[in-house]
């Protein structure tokens, strides 16, 4: 009996150690591409290694940490969902023991917790430690700095802290709940995490409708579209026209002195345009005759397709939800996988559902740079600052984090959430779910209908020649910036 325990405890330390090393190596791989990611956008600096050096390096660091967590979100039910199907079909096979409901309930804790970490802790370290000098008097220095940071995070604490407690009152005012919010680990953080993860999900319910209607001007301008009654010789002599008349002007306007600056920089804004678009046009004539018109209708019908899945999933989890209670979202204990498929269709099924969600979670990320409100938050290759970089890997992780609460609220898949991520508050409220999936439904609908036909309006009109005539004033308007051959602009 006694070396039967001894068996069972070795068993269960080998098995921890094992799942302790998978779990490394994942989020060393996610480190390692989200570091080369940050560096990619990140603004050079100098070599020369002082103070303000050393601060960017340690924001570097967390923010890289930050991104690693939220690609680990984004993969965690994919993983969780091919890991079942894996589990179902090959059940005794040897070398994929270390799959197991152990495995996926640890990575989805750890999800939850460097979650937590990096949105309370890191991000908010990482903008003081940036943004601080060292308390007025004091000797400056990174302890100065370190010193000022751990007192606005202490002071951050209290105020958020104080607001959670104070919502709480005014929405349960319960003698219960009250005493619950003392007890800090337990109750406070989780709530606090159910807010943060409740704000998320109404930011992807924001910006996936403008994302998936966004998609298809993105994959329009990284693709070359058909040409279809275009005279692309003809474009391209009136472009080279224009080129020569606008650089004959600013060479013009360089030999005379009294020419204000302003105006010369106004021309060569032009001539980068006006080259762009010479550019755009020479890459369309040099494209193979599949890229025109097989590669960019094949993605087109590929998003098309995919967005449409997505709405009818939506809208028979609508009407599941009205007939059915077991289609409401829901946390599980169970620490079992692999007994039973999810999936109606089985791994077909389960390989659509995790294309749509990296489908959607891509789509959200375009709709956020999309929205006015986060454009400044745009990277930009070698030239993006420490400060904008903070702003955008907390507003990815509060993306990616509410991902699998929204797959799951949206009945994308059947997974059960794990972890804490089925503890969260709003998930048991009916009504909420129910808006929230006619919400999506409805909204992303209308932005569809509204691209298509806006796109369908444009392409008529430029197909017809009736673009030029100049119908939108908006300064948005690509074609409403064209210049003639002498450098003015055309109006007909």
């Amino acid at each position: 009996m006694e070396e039967d325990d001894v068996t069972v405890r070795e068993q269960n330390f080998h098995s921890q150690v094992r799942e302790y090393i998978i779990c490394f190596l994942l989020f060393a791989v996610l480190y390692i591409v989200s570091y080369f990611i940050i560096t990619r956008y990140k603004r050079k600096s100098d070599d020369h290694e002082d103070e303000d050096a050393v601060v960017n390096r340690i924001s570097l660091y967390l923010c890289t940490f930050t991104l690693a967590v939220s690609g680990g979100a984004v993969f965690l039910l994919p993983f969780s969902i091919i890991s079942n199907e894996i589990l179902l079909s090959f059940p005794k096979n040897y070398y994929i023991q270390w799959l197991n409901g152990s495995l996926i309930h640890g990575l989805w804790n750890l999800v939850s917790l460097f979650s937590n970490l990096c949105l309370f802790v890191l991000m908010p370290f990482a903008y003081f430690f940036l943004e601080s000098e060292g308390f007025a008097g004091s000797k400056k220095g990174i302890k100065a700095r370190i010193l000022e940071t751990f007192v606005m995070l202490f002071l951050l604490a209290l105020l958020i802290l104080g607001i959670v407690w104070v919502a709480s009152a005014l929405i349960d005012n319960d003698a219960a709940s009250m005493e619950s919010l003392y007890d800090l680990w337990e109750f406070y953080l989780p709530y606090l995490y159910s807010c943060i993860s409740l704000m998320g999900g109404l930011l992807l319910l924001m910006c996936t409708p403008v994302g998936l209607s966004r998609m298809f001007t993105v994959m329009g301008q990284l693709l070359v579209k058909p040409t279809i009654l275009e005279d692309l010789d003809e474009q391209i002599y009136c472009i080279h026209l224009q080129e020569e008349a606008l650089q004959r002007r600013l060479n013009g306007s360089s030999s005379h002195t009294y020419i204000r600056d302003g105006f010369a920089h106004q021309l060569t804004k032009e001539l980068d345009n006006i080259r762009n678009q010479r550019t755009k046009l020479e890459r369309r004539k040099r494209a193979s005759g599949w890229e025109k018109n097989l590669l960019y209708p094949i993605v087109m019908l590929i998003l098309l397709s995919g967005t449409t899945i997505s709405v009818l999933m939506v809208a028979l989890n609508i009407l599941y939800l009205l007939v059915d209670e077991t289609a409401m979202p829901k946390g599980s204990t169970d620490r079992s996988i692999g007994n039973a498929s999810l999936s109606t269709f089985g791994v077909a099924q389960a390989v659509l559902e995790i294309i749509l969600m990296f489908y959607l979670m891509a789509s959200s990320v375009v709709g956020f740079y999309s929205l006015r409100v986060f454009q400044g938050l745009i990277p930009r290759k070698d030239d993006t600052t420490m400060t904008t970089i903070i702003g955008c890997c907390v507003s990815i992780l509060v993306l990616s984090s509410a991902l699998p609460v929204m797959s799951r609220t949206l009945g994308i898949t059947r997974f059960d959430l794990l972890g804490d991520f089925g503890r969260f508050n709003w998930l048991g409220n009916f009504y909420i779910v129910l808006s929230y999936n006619l919400l999506f439904a409805v909204v992303t609908t209308l932005c569809l209908v509204r691209k298509f036909t806006s796109a369908v309006r444009e392409e008529l009109l430029k197909a017809l020649g009736l673009d030029k005539l100049q119908l939108s004033n908006s300064p948005t308007d690509p074609e409403s910036g064209k210049l003639s051959a002498n450098g003015h602009q055309k109006t007909l």
